[in-house]
């Protein structure tokens, strides 16, 4: 699913495109889609993850791509790791959200019109078990002026839910410092 809406947007945005995903992992969602794409060289992407064996298997997917993919290992929770990507026409909060406390959760959800470029579409995951409390989540996001796109659960019980919305604000500032910090 979230490969469907990155192919969506990719298909809706033409021209140049800029893409973040925090928290990237080895980067399949997006890497995939680009792999497969003959206007990938369009796509100018950057891939922010903690843990450095998997940055590094995330730099070894994008090698060789026609798409310009930079991997930063680094702490996405704090902005400052991607101040210079932003804003993207395509940002991925995909595994973020629902691995935060409700304080970071709101943080992040208000920084995210300064992820995005008007226009963009940021996608999203979060998982529905100990209740599912996405109504809050799309809430919040239409309040920071967010449209939504799509919102597909992948069944009916815990297992993660994606959303997809546009961002049909004006540009906003990225604040300096910490969004969010995971769990444990």
């Amino acid at each position: 699913m979230v490969q469907g809406h990155i192919r969506e947007t990719l298909d809706r945005l033409p021209g140049p495109l800029r893409a973040v995903s925090l928290c990237a992992g080895d980067g399949r969602d997006l890497l995939g889609v680009l792999a497969e794409r003959p206007d990938a060289v369009r796509v100018q992407a950057v891939l922010v993850e903690v843990h450095p064996a998997i940055a590094e298997r995330a730099r070894r997917a994008a090698a060789g791509m026609a798409a310009s993919v930079e991997v930063r290992c680094a702490d996405a929770g704090d902005t400052t790791a991607y101040a210079d990507a932003v804003p993207a026409e395509l940002v991925l909060l995909v595994g973020i959200m629902g691995n935060i406390t409700d304080a970071d959760l709101a943080r992040t959800i208000a920084a995210a019109p300064a992820l995005c470029a008007p226009g963009a579409t940021l996608v999203w995951t979060r998982g529905r078990s100990g209740g599912d409390r996405n109504g809050a989540v799309r809430a919040r996001l239409a309040a920071a002026g967010f449209a939504e796109l799509a919102y597909d659960v992948l069944d009916e019980d815990t297992l993660p839910a994606v959303g997809a919305a546009r961002y049909d604000g004006p540009p906003a500032s990225l604040p300096a410092g910490r969004l969010f910090t995971f769990r444990r």
